[in-house]
């Protein structure tokens, strides 16, 4: 039975799921750093003051079940940030969807670079990402805030959807 859900932008009735749904990822992989703490608990100064935007995918029960944002760096550049899926919902394809909604967005935005910062220790989140148009670059990022932080790509669409 595939996940009944829908993709939303920024509510603040989500802003507890922003948290609850990347913190639960970083504690499973890695650890929270300070600068996932500062985003996660304040995304409206980081994140959408700045001018970026939050997208969750919401389900049935309107509670989120995903998430990812854009922060704008500045200039246009953008950086794919914050996406994850609740353990319960993945595999669904509800990933796929919050990154569609995240290029769409990005598209409207008309902003001129796209990046994200990743670890080579989450697989199925790398292929996600390459196989709608990410390149992997040098890694780490000159600039990079996250000490896990060995993967660094850039959207360069082509072909790709």
């Amino acid at each position: 039975m595939a996940a009944e859900y829908r993709i939303e932008d920024y509510a603040a009735q989500w802003r507890d799921d922003f948290a609850r749904l990347n913190i639960d990822w970083l504690q499973r992989y890695f650890v929270v750093e300070a600068i996932d703490n500062e985003v996660l608990h304040d995304p409206e100064t980081h994140i959408l003051g700045h001018g970026g935007h939050i997208l969750f995918a919401v389900g049935s029960n309107d509670r989120a079940i995903g998430t990812v944002a854009l922060k704008h760096e500045g200039g246009g550049v953008y950086e794919l940030t914050k996406m994850a899926v609740g353990p319960g919902h993945q595999g669904a394809g509800i990933g796929r969807a919050l990154m569609m909604a995240a290029l769409e967005t990005y598209r409207r935005l008309k902003g001129r670079e796209l990046f994200l910062e990743s670890s080579s220790k989450l697989t199925p989140a790398l292929i996600l990402y390459e196989s709608v148009g990410f390149v992997h670059k040098q890694a780490p990022r000159p600039g990079s805030h996250y000490q896990r932080a060995d993967v660094y790509m850039v959207w360069e669409p082509g072909d790709t959807p």
